[in-house]
């Protein structure tokens, strides 16, 4: 009776849960330091962002807990209907009316009282057909008519639309993601490396003829050059992990946040925890992030199937590369991005899929301790 009862227990794995709940915490808390100022000058009440944050943060751990109780089966039966889905919401971002401006980009759906980014369900969709297909076609991987095209024409049409909106840095990104999943599965480096040297001029072009761009990369190479326009975030950025020293000035006495970071509770977020937490603390997050990332990539290479394991290393890759490029950015090391830093940016769609990804993981995980 007993032994029965102990396998009826859930069992988690507590090294991705529990590092992946502290980012979290730690991500709110550090979204009200860096919004209240914000909040306050714009809305009139200091905790909105927090709010909204929180409750998101509810979603995405509901979400997260149903992940975890569905079997992995279940996503391939879904990568059609989420791709068609994916591609019609990307679609709808362009359709004036529908699709919220930002600037100059067009990136978001609103619904009212928030607005959805189809950009964070698409990488998903994106993550369950490549996982789906490659292993279904794992013995013809190395065939460019079968390894290579059929992958490269569904990621290219993602590629285009999220282009277009326009949101270059997510495309490269994604590209970059895509390319490498495709190495795993068995694509020939030599394929890989023709679609590289193919990509370029297009990528060169597309940086060239929007001068905004051409500016990014020009404060990125020298932000001193224009200290009170383009080259603004970075420099207090700097001055932001410059002041925060070994200890860091205190949680809430940040003074970089203070309209000096634009919307410091998003892109540059990890800007204001090193101001105020400092460098020991900073490292310790970058800890976290490490161990939910090692730990994915552990999960998928004892998952008990060829398609749980491309599941689990697309999930976990993908928020490594979205973590390592957001730290470069605020560090100075690539140019200006608007790609949040998972679990502690301020943003809903972005947390709300990041924790629905951890709940797969834990499914994997789950599933391969069973087995």
């Amino acid at each position: 009776m007993s032994e029965g009862r102990f396998r009826e227990v859930p069992h988690y794995d507590y090294t991705i849960l529990v590092p992946a709940v502290a980012l979290l915490v730690i991500g709110l808390v550090v979204v009200y330091s860096a919004s209240a100022h914000l909040a306050l000058y714009r809305i009139g009440d200091s905790y909105f962002y927090l709010k909204r944050q929180a409750v998101f943060a509810l979603i995405g751990i509901g979400f997260m807990v149903a992940a975890k109780n569905i079997k992995v089966s279940f996503y391939e039966k879904m990568v059609y209907p989420l791709l068609i889905l994916s591609l019609m919401f990307l679609i709808m971002v362009l359709i004036p009316g529908l699709g919220h401006k930002a600037g100059h980009a067009s990136r978001w759906i609103s619904l009212g009282f928030f607005s959805f980014q189809p950009s964070e369900l698409a990488k998903f969709a994106l993550v369950l057909y490549l996982a789906q297909s490659m292993a279904e076609k794992k013995s013809e991987m190395a065939y460019f008519s079968r390894g290579l095209i059929p992958h490269l024409a569904v990621a290219g049409i993602f590629l285009m639309l999220v282009v277009v909106q326009p949101d270059l840095g997510t495309a490269v990104i994604l590209g970059t993601w895509v390319m490498m999943l495709l190495f795993v599965g068995g694509v020939r480096i030599r394929y890989l490396v023709l679609l590289f040297i193919a990509s370029a001029p297009v990528l060169l072009w597309l940086v060239l003829r929007a001068s905004y761009r051409m500016k990014r990369i020009f404060a990125f190479l020298n932000p001193w050059d224009d200290p009170r326009g383009i080259g603004f975030q970075i420099i207090h950025s700097f001055l932001a992990f410059g002041s925060g020293g070994v200890t860091g000035a205190g949680l809430g006495d940040g003074k970089q946040k203070l309209f000096y970071l634009p919307e410091p509770h998003t892109d540059f977020i990890l800007s204001v925890a090193a101001e105020e937490l400092g460098f020991l603390r900073l490292i310790c997050i970058m800890g976290l992030f490490i161990l939910v990332v090692y730990r994915g990539i552990s999960v998928s290479l004892k998952a008990r199937d060829l398609y749980s394991c491309y599941l689990a290393l697309g999930i976990s890759s993908m928020m490594g590369i979205q973590v390592l490029i957001n730290m470069a950015v605020v560090m100075g090391l690539l140019p200006t991005k608007g790609l949040t830093l998972p679990l502690m940016s301020y943003g809903g769609s972005s947390l709300v899929m990041t924790l629905f990804g951890i709940g797969v993981l834990l499914s994997i995980s789950s599933q391969a301790k069973k087995g």
